[in-house]
C-alpha cells in the first residue's frame, strides 16, 4: 500500500515561512494542503465476481471468455478503445497465495450484459491462459477495474496501430471504433499463421499480419521504417513486448520526429518474466520504456 504523504510539521512550515506578508504564508500553506489531497492513495477498487458465460477458441493461440452474471451491473464502463481488468488468480498448491493478472476488456455488451476478455494462451504457461483454455460455463473470477488510457484521436489525419498478440483486443477495438472513412495501417506480430484472426477495419486501413516465430525485436520498427509515411497528423497506437516497444520508441520518436501527444506508446509484457516480475522491473530502469 503506497504510504499517504507527511505533512509538514509546525516547526517544518514556520522555518519556510517567507518575510513578506500573511498573504504570502497564506498561499504557500494552501499549496501545501493541495498538494497532500492530490497525492493521497487512492481508494481501492471494488471487487466484481462475473460467471464465465461462453469460451471461445478464436485461434490456438487466442481464447475469449465471455462473462456474465450479476456482478455485471457494478462494471463501470469506460469509453477508451484500450481498457483494462485485473483478474484475480490462486497460484497452485502448496503456496496458493492470490495474485492478479491485467488483460484489456475486448467488448462490453450493455444488452446482453457480459464482457469479452481474450487471453492469449501458450499451452500450460502461466495462470491465466490455462484457465481460459480450460474454462467452461459456470465457472466464476474476480475482477477489479477497469481502467484505460487511449482511444482513437477524432481530429488525426490517419492512424498506425503496432503490436503483437497481446494487443491485438486493444487493436481489433480500435478499429471497430474508427469512422468509415478512416485510412492507416495495423502491423501485428505474431509466431504462426495460425494466430492469424479476420479484424473488422475500414476499408482505407491495411492490417498486415508480420510472421516471426523468432520473435525478433526490431520486426515492427522496421515496418514502421520501410512504410510509405502519410501526409497530415498520425495517431499511434504501439503496444505488446516491453524490448520491441522500446525498439519502436526510437523509430517513432527519433526516426519519424513524432510528438509524445501523438502516440500511446507501452510495453504489455516482458519477454521471460512473469507479470509479477514484470511489474516490478517498470520502477527499474530496465523497466522503463521512456527514459526521460
Amino acid at each position: 500500500m503506497r504510504a499517504l504523504p507527511r505533512r509538514a510539521s509546525s516547526g517544518e512550515f514556520r522555518q519556510s515561512l517567507p518575510a513578506n506578508g500573511p498573504e504570502v504564508i497564506l498561499r504557500r500553506y494552501r499549496e501545501m494542503v493541495a498538494l497532500s489531497s492530490r497525492t493521497s492513495a487512492r481508494p481501492p477498487r471494488p471487487s466484481l465476481d462475473l460467471e464465465v458465460i461462453e469460451v471461445d477458441h478464436l485461434s490456438d493461440y487466442l481464447v475469449r471468455v465471455r462473462l456474465g452474471g450479476a456482478g455485471v451491473a457494478q462494471f463501470e464502463d469506460r469509453p477508451e478503445t484500450d481498457k483494462y481488468v485485473k483478474l484475480k488468480f490462486t497460484t497452485p498448491e502448496p503456496d496458493a497465495y492470490q495474485v492478479t493478472r491485467t488483460y484489456t476488456v475486448r467488448r462490453v455488451n450493455t444488452e446482453s450484459q457480459t464482457i469479452d476478455v481474450d487471453f492469449v494462451v501458450h499451452g500450460d504457461e502461466g495462470l491465466a491462459g490455462p484457465w481460459a483454455a480450460h474454462a467452461s460455463p459456470g465457472d466464476t473470477i474476480s475482477l477489479m477495474g477497469p481502467g484505460g488510457g487511449y482511444s482513437p484521436n477524432p481530429d488525426a489525419a490517419w492512424f498506425l496501430f503496432l503490436g503483437d498478440l497481446s494487443a491485438v483486443p486493444a487493436i481489433a477495438a480500435a478499429l471497430e471504433a474508427l469512422p468509415a472513412d478512416a485510412v492507416g495501417a495495423a502491423y501485428i506480430e505474431v509466431e504462426s499463421d495460425k494466430a492469424i484472426l479476420e479484424l473488422e477495419a475500414p476499408r482505407g486501413v491495411d492490417v498486415h499480419w508480420i510472421v516471426d516465430p523468432a520473435h525478433e525485436v526490431e520486426r515492427l520498427a522496421s515496418a514502421v521504417r520501410d512504410l510509405s509515411w502519410r501526409d497530415g497528423h498520425v495517431d499511434v497506437f504501439a503496444h505488446g513486448e516491453r524490448e520491441s516497444m522500446k525498439v519502436l520508441r526510437k523509430a517513432l520518436f527519433d526516426e519519424r520526429g513524432l510528438e509524445r501527444t501523438q502516440v500511446s506508446l507501452s510495453g504489455y509484457w516482458a519477454r521471460g518474466r512473469t507479470e509479477d516480475k514484470f511489474q516490478a522491473e517498470k520502477r527499474e530502469p530496465v523497466g522503463q520504456i521512456f527514459t526521460s
